[in-house]
């Protein structure tokens, strides 16, 4: 009984499955091809590696399945440029003389499977299903992936790790009551969505949230920006205009990146705090304002105190109530949950249907340090989106800075990954160029090839590095 449960859904399984059978001869490309149509599986064919590799390239065969010599190149180089196009491809091999060691060769450069010939059918079938079984699991972990990615999405926060949803709980139990709150964390953490979250979770959550970046580089400005300014106040003040405070009256007012703010305008604001009354600059008159306060720094204010940049009362007013944003190191068990949440917004947003990563990707990304955060994720994710070929955002896909971390890492790690001897040879001019400035003349030199040499590969194969010297 249980037999007879599990083919039906074998056979369902196999239908997902396109392999693209390569065969120089047409007679023995449709015998294959016809077998695995009988079997259940979706086959077509190619007698050119070309014509194989296009179809990798469009999406239409994720198993290629080499039954004959490669005709114009061997079998391992287009094992290399089929990976290269789509590093999920699996391809399996075969060969007239099998042997252990050209099964592990084989392997080893990235191959699925190895037979010999004539191919033992029986086994290649299990072969492909296994295969489909893996290929099933990986789309229900990128399903669940997905739900997580859902689940674990608090106002645009997303993320499953301890450290993180200890900030979360602390949001939800402050929002109804705080009347100001001070968020500290490195740049691009996340402060400014903490921060949409306390106001949407507060009681004023229908009044205004109002912006305003400290950061700016003339204190006026900032100053005009906070309390508002009568016409004439100031170069350019062709008007008389409210500030964020009397706008947001009510509502929120979230001050990113506070340290900046000058000491006059910090005596301004912790007046402002401590009466609730603003006063536009050029006007003697002061105004009323119930607004909640947020305020958010990258830096540590307890040592901009101490250096005199700081105002300790200032502190004491906003930092009664401190939540701590985790860095993105501090929490690296997130990082699949909002790379998947990107993929999704970006998907939707170039029209694409981005399924993941490919493995060497996941590696690259769980490897690097990431100093700018989920910013700098989601900027990597998002450059990757557009580049991206296949369903699978892929190691060439992001941006160069990423790819050169990446390789430099494969190169020197213990968990070394085979690679094709073109991209070891790329990755080496790379880091030669780099560490000679962008001088190719140097270059050269240290490569021990001709200059001309040199141009022609980086044409050829699209090579980015610094600027050049000469």
């Amino acid at each position: 009984m249980k037999l007879v449960a599990e083919q039906p859904a074998q056979d369902t399984a196999r239908k997902q499955v396109a392999v693209c059978v390569l065969d120089e001869n047409p007679g023995q490309l449709r015998a294959a091809t016809d077998r695995l149509e009988r079997a259940g599986y979706r086959a077509s064919g190619a007698t050119m590696p070309e014509d194989a590799l296009e179809k990798i390239r469009l999406g239409r065969s994720r198993v290629v399945f080499v039954t004959s010599d490669v005709p114009g190149m061997d079998a391992l180089t287009f094992l290399a440029k089929a990976l290269q196009i789509d590093p999920d491809v699996r391809v399996i091999l075969t060969a007239n003389r099998y042997s252990a060691d050209s099964a592990i060769e084989a392997i080893t450069h990235g191959a699925y499977d190895y037979f010999g010939r004539p191919v033992d059918h029986a086994r290649l079938e299990k072969s492909l299903d296994t295969l489909t079984e893996a290929a099933l699991q990986r789309a229900e972990i990128r399903e669940l992936d997905e739900q997580l990615s859902r689940h674990f999405n608090f106002q645009g926060i997303v993320g499953k790790s301890a450290a993180l949803l200890e900030v979360l709980d602390l949001v939800r139990r402050l929002a109804p009551h705080y009347a100001t709150v001070l968020i500290s964390g490195p740049a691009g953490a996340g402060k400014e969505l903490v921060a949409h979250a306390l106001h949407t979770l507060s009681p004023a959550a229908r009044e205004r949230f109002a912006v305003c970046h400290c950061s700016g580089p003339i204190s006026t400005l900032v100053e005009s920006q906070l309390f508002g300014h009568m016409r004439g106040s100031f170069s350019g003040a062709t008007d008389a205009r409210p500030g964020l405070f009397e706008y947001a009256d009510g509502g929120t007012v979230f001050l990113d990146e506070i340290a900046s703010l000058s000491a006059v305008t910090q005596g301004k604001l912790l007046r402002a705090i401590e009466s609730r009354e603003v006063q536009r600059l050029g006007s003697a008159e002061t105004r009323k304002v119930n607004v909640r306060l947020i305020a958010a720094t990258n830096r540590d204010l307890r040592a901009e105190i101490l250096a005199g940049r700081f105002r300790e009362d200032l502190f004491l007013r906003l930092g009664a109530i401190e939540i701590k944003v985790p860095s993105l190191n501090e929490r690296p068990e997130d990082i699949p949950i909002l790379v998947q949440h990107f993929l999704k917004k970006y998907g939707r947003a170039y029209g694409k249907r981005l399924l993941g990563l490919s493995r060497r990707t996941q590696v690259a990304l769980q490897r690097y340090d990431w100093p700018g955060n989920v910013r700098e994720l989601e900027n990597a994710i998002s450059t990757a989106a557009p580049a991206a070929s296949a369903d699978f955002v892929d190691l060439g896909d992001l941006p160069a800075y990423l790819r050169r971390t990446a390789r430099r890492s494969t190169l020197s790690g213990a968990d070394w990954q085979p690679l094709p001897l073109d991209e070891v040879r790329r990755m080496h001019i790379e880091r030669v160029l780099e560490l000679c400035k962008g001088n190719r003349v140097r270059a050269s030199q240290v490569l021990g090839i001709g200059r001309t040499s040199l141009y022609r590969f980086l044409k050829r194969t699209h090579v980015v590095s610094i600027p050049r010297s000469i």
